[in-house]
């Protein structure tokens, strides 16, 4: 399963983990409800980590001190806000305030706005609407650490396999020496950066926004509005469409969020700040 994922995702991974591959261990770990297995599970984990090529040193430094995160479990059994309504939605989110922000950066980093739509076809609307739903415009990026928290939901039972793969690209970054564990702060799910990519989307679509030779979705503004446009390119973007309800850029809009009322609160902030 691994395998799949992440030789696709991962080209810059060390060569003996693209050698093994990731292939499901005959004796994978197993996956627990409550907290009384999570220690045993990590070492399992662990042990299967390295047999994938993950070095010691990036395992230490990954699992040191880790815990079975409990709120991490209340978290994702309790995301009630996307079951408002649209207009519930928007005013528990602040949209008007995300919109005259999001006008106002508009101007601000017009220049940068400019170089992303020649570069990837997406105005700046979108990626100002989901800057600004995700972290407030890189103003809370979360408070969990996102190992322990990836951990966690990888060793519970409700979707094991989608986290297991978040834990081993988390894993990849840290080897790669893009993050260390100690700057991954991350939402309750693990995702990281200023437009909260998840670890695989981090290692698959981020970009060097910045010119600096490094992919920083965290520190680096430019990074991670460029790494927000690639991956809405890469997910069918269409340069010059439009991105409401029935056109053929809302598609794209559905994929960064599995939630109707997300996807149509994106659409309405983007096209207000676009000046639609």
């Amino acid at each position: 399963m691994h395998r799949t994922i992440l030789q696709r995702c991962l080209p810059g991974l060390a060569a003996a983990v693209l050698v093994a591959g990731f292939a499901m261990p005959a004796a994978a770990a197993q996956c627990g409800n409550t907290s009384s297995g999570f220690q045993r599970w990590v070492q399992q984990f662990r042990q299967e980590a390295a047999s994938e090529g993950f070095s010691p040193r990036t395992l230490d430094r990954a699992f040191d001190g880790i815990s079975y995160r409990s709120r991490t479990i209340a978290a994702d059994r309790g995301q009630h806000s996307f079951k408002l309504s649209l207009d519930a939605f928007m005013k528990k989110r602040g949209s008007a305030t995300i919109v005259a922000k999001g006008k106002r950066l508009k101007r601000k980093y017009a220049s940068l706005f400019s170089s992303i739509e020649s570069r990837y076809g997406v105005p700046p609307g979108p990626l100002l609407a989901i800057w600004g739903m995700e972290t407030g415009f890189g103003s809370f990026m979360g408070n969990d650490r996102a190992i322990p928290a990836l951990a966690t939901l990888a060793y519970d039972c409700r979707r094991s396999a989608f986290f297991t793969d978040q834990l081993y690209a988390a894993l990849t970054l840290v080897q790669r020496g893009e993050l260390a564990p100690s700057e991954m702060v991350s939402a309750r799910h693990g995702e990281l950066g200023q437009t909260q990519f998840l670890p695989t989307n981090y290692v698959k679509y981020a970009v060097d926004g910045d010119g600096n030779g490094r992919r920083d979705l965290i520190h680096s503004t430019a990074d991670a509005l460029a790494s927000t446009a690639n991956y809405l390119r890469a997910h069918g973007w269409r340069a010059g469409a439009g991105y409401q309800p029935g056109q053929a850029n809302f598609s794209v809009l559905q994929s960064w969020n599995d939630a109707s009322v997300y996807q149509r609160a994106l659409a309405i902030m983007g096209s207000q700040i676009d000046g639609g």
